[in-house]
């Protein structure tokens, strides 16, 4: 299925299940088909919408980019899908889903967000300067799998004799064709990630209930960013999931979104 955003960008989605809508946006490289585990485990709760973000699987990409397109692109769909609708966002896809809920507040129920990964003091290293400019020019040399090492070793933090690894395996190719999207996602991420929490102010006006989750498995600086964003939001509140990293099982995932979503 497809929407036309109000740019003219096709976003495609898939849809399922039954019940009241949920959006759920994904992060860096992520397309509709990663999130379907976690729509099947939602779908007898939840009209579920996953989506390809624009530049990605089979929706359209429309030059220049900007964040507000991607935004459109988010209430486009809520707007398919009766006009109203709960939002999920994972990683970078979480500052997505704070920015639609700031920008059209009356079309968004509840927000759910894991791990969006602001970086708010010193306990990891910071992204250069020119991290975004450095993987555009990657990617417009014709280097995408070093786009894409550049991101798992500098913003994620993968050491570089995995990623050599990772680079043998059947599905690299596939996050080539996306690589590009990459600088979409550090622009998305803006000034969060330079050690302080005071950017984090712009989504203080959020009203709507938001459950904001970590792993525990994952790293003390994204719990600390997820504490720094709780703290700003007037309705939110935090939850860990034991045992979980930054890319949560679904089956674990799945019941915490409906006791929060439905309760």
């Amino acid at each position: 299925m497809e929407v036309t955003s109000k740019d003219g960008t096709t976003i495609a989605f898939d849809r399922s299940g039954e019940g009241p809508p949920l959006v759920l946006v994904g992060g860096a490289l992520a397309d509709r088909l990663a999130a379907a585990r976690l729509s099947a485990q939602l779908a007898a709760h939840f009209t579920v919408i996953a989506y390809d973000r624009r530049g990605r699987g089979d929706s359209g990409d429309t030059a220049p980019y900007a964040v507000e397109r991607e935004i459109e692109d988010i209430e486009a769909l809520i707007v398919a899908a009766g006009g109203q609708a709960f939002v999920l966002g994972h990683s970078s896809g979480a500052v997505l889903a704070l920015e639609s809920a700031r920008t059209f507040p009356d079309r968004v129920w509840k927000l759910a967000l894991y791990e969006p990964p602001f970086i708010v003091d010193e306990s990891r290293s910071l992204l250069p300067e020119d991290y975004v400019s450095h993987l555009h020019g990657l990617v417009s040399a014709g280097r995408r799998g070093d786009a894409i090492e550049f991101f798992l070793t500098t913003a994620v933090g993968v050491p570089a004799e995995v990623v050599a690894g990772t680079r043998q395996e059947p599905f690299w190719s596939s996050m080539e064709g996306v690589a590009h999207t990459l600088s979409y996602d550090g622009t998305v991420m803006g000034d969060t990630m330079g050690g302080s929490p005071a950017p984090l102010k712009r989504w203080s006006s959020i009203t709507v209930p938001t459950l904001v989750m970590d792993g525990g498995a994952s790293p003390a600086w994204q719990r600390h960013a997820v504490r720094a964003l709780v703290e700003v939001l007037p309705d939110a509140r935090q939850l860990t999931l034991e045992g979980q990293d930054h890319g949560p099982d679904s089956e674990v995932l799945a019941p915490v979104l409906v006791e929060f979503l439905l309760g």
